[in-house]
């Protein structure tokens, strides 16, 4: 990595706030996949909204720095540059797994021997059971109507091709396909665009969970064909805990009146919103999802992430992040092969910020490595079964964190019992 690119991060990583020691060391940080790092910025602007809560009151609302009332509007085009979607597409609202209840309103639609829906084995389990309960809200059994795709006997990832055949198995018994962008556990990046068509072509709708995605991998939604999309914005889009959530409905569903939702005055046409009228009149595209007006605290801090997003670029941060996990990948093969296990697929098309490692041994063993690890001010973290998930991320981690990252890991196993 040049001199040029390394002084460039070197900027990015001074826009945010660095978690120190009890001794005030900086800690080695790579846990962005489960909690970004809080931008320098982000207290600024949930100040100007306090001030604006103190100064103006109600009139916040429509007057101030950034009136409330279109808060959310303000988010919309970095969400929508990150997802690859048109700004009509994409809304800020709510938090994940309730967007993903919402939009499987609408989109889970069983009828007749259409019912079934295909999900990754292993799912987080916020998206397992939000699938189990909307089939069970239908009068279904999710035994009979939740298929889960294991990667094959003695494997880990999950191949395209097996992906490819159990949706086509499935065929016209399959109502929905829910799939997620990167996989949680292993730190697999699927393509999304083979999934979608492959859906498509059997009939079925077919929605993504971004969370670990958006902010980590280049992601093309409009382009993909998928009904639908959901994600968090407090891991790589470092908006901090609870912050609001993001949706995607593609622009083919714009102007559905037909299609059900669980609607609220906040999806209501801003033009008749404040009508105040009993009938439902729905905002256009992905805003008519919307059901309350947002938490302006908790969406205040995504202002200044994104802002960073906007300034550095996608791509820019792609390439690092490609950089940083070749590194550890390189740290990773030099320990002693009966020790680990790197289970994130290889090909850089195939994974994000994340590298999955496996520890070899005993689940106590793991656990004591992970402490080790800990105790070295390396911030990663643990998943049952036996799994290190390690995420330099872009923005504001380097090289020589990696490096130092490897050496850790090293004196970890060999202090392991």
């Amino acid at each position: 990595m040049s001199a040029n690119r390394e002084d460039a991060a070197t900027a990015w990583r001074a826009r945010f706030a660095l978690p120190r020691s009890t001794a005030g060391e900086p800690l080695v940080y790579f846990c962005g996949h489960s909690l970004g790092l809080m931008p320098l910025a982000a207290r600024q602007t949930v100040d100007e909204e306090l001030e604006s809560w103190a100064t103006l009151g109600i009139d916040a609302q429509f007057t101030g720095r950034r009136p409330w009332v279109d808060y959310a509007s303000h988010v919309t085009a970095g969400f929508a540059a990150l997802a690859g979607a048109l700004t009509h597409e994409v809304v800020a609202m709510n938090a994940l797994t309730v967007n993903l209840h919402f939009l499987m309103a609408s989109f889970y639609r069983p009828q007749g021997t259409r019912r079934r829906v295909l999900v990754e084995a292993g799912a987080f389990p916020s998206d397992r059971h939000a699938v189990a309960a909307q089939i069970a809200w239908h009068g279904l059994d999710p035994r009979e109507c939740l298929l889960e795709l294991a990667p094959r006997e003695g494997e880990d990832l999950l191949r395209a091709d097996d992906i490819d055949d159990a949706i086509a198995r499935a065929g016209d018994s399959l109502a929905l396909v829910l799939w997620p962008g990167v996989q949680y556990l292993t730190g697999q990046a699927f393509d999304l665009a083979r999934i979608a068509r492959a859906a498509r072509h059997v009939g079925a709708a077919v929605g993504f969970d971004l969370a670990h995605a958006i902010g980590n991998i280049p992601l093309a939604l409009h382009e993909s064909g998928a009904d639908f999309a959901a994600w968090c914005s407090y891991k790589y889009l470092n908006a901090g805990p609870g912050a609001i959530g993001g949706a995607f409905v593609h622009e083919r569903h714009a102007q559905r009146r037909d299609l059900p939702r669980l609607s609220g005055w906040w999806g209501n046409d801003p033009a008749t919103r404040f009508r105040m009228a009993p009938e439902f009149d729905a905002a256009r595209g992905a805003a008519g999802w919307q059901v309350s007006n947002p938490p302006i605290f908790s969406t205040a801090p995504l202002l200044a992430s994104l802002a960073i997003f906007a300034e550095v670029g996608l791509p820019r941060l792609r390439e690092r992040s490609i950089a940083l996990t070749r590194a550890l990948e390189a740290e990773i093969d030099a320990l002693p092969a009966n020790e680990v296990t790197l289970i994130t697929p290889r090909d850089v098309q195939e994974r994000g910020a994340q590298l999955s490692v496996r520890i070899r041994g005993s689940r106590d063993r793991g656990r004591h490595v992970h402490a080790a690890l800990t105790a070295h001010g390396i911030v990663c973290d643990w998943r049952e079964p036996g799994i290190l998930r390690i995420a330099p991320v872009p923005l504001y981690n380097t090289i020589d964190e990696v490096h130092r990252c490897g050496r850790a890991l090293r004196d970890a196993l060999a202090g392991a019992p």
